[in-house]
């Protein structure tokens, strides 16, 4: 299931990023990607929807969420912990 979460995940970025797949590592953050404060807002709807998970970001404060975007590898976590807590 992890490897499908992270997949996916990096298919979403990759689609806000306008990027191949290939293209996102890991460590990348979203600045080092191009994907602006509206991409970002983009992506978090796109992951909730992919995963029917509701992701605690506020997008007016995105410094103060307890949802980490610190890095591709940090969302990826963050998603993967939603994941696990909604199927529990």
């Amino acid at each position: 299931m992890a490897d499908r979460v992270k997949d996916k995940v990096i298919e979403i970025i990759a689609e806000q990023a306008v990027l191949e797949p290939s293209d996102v590592r890991m460590d990348s953050t979203l600045e080092d990607l191009g994907i602006d404060s509206l991409g970002l807002v983009e992506s978090i709807f796109a992951i909730e929807e992919a995963f029917d998970i509701q992701v605690p970001f506020n997008a007016n404060e995105p410094t103060e969420s307890d949802f980490d975007i610190s890095s591709v590898a940090a969302i990826v976590r963050a998603v993967e912990g939603l994941v696990a807590e909604q199927k529990a």
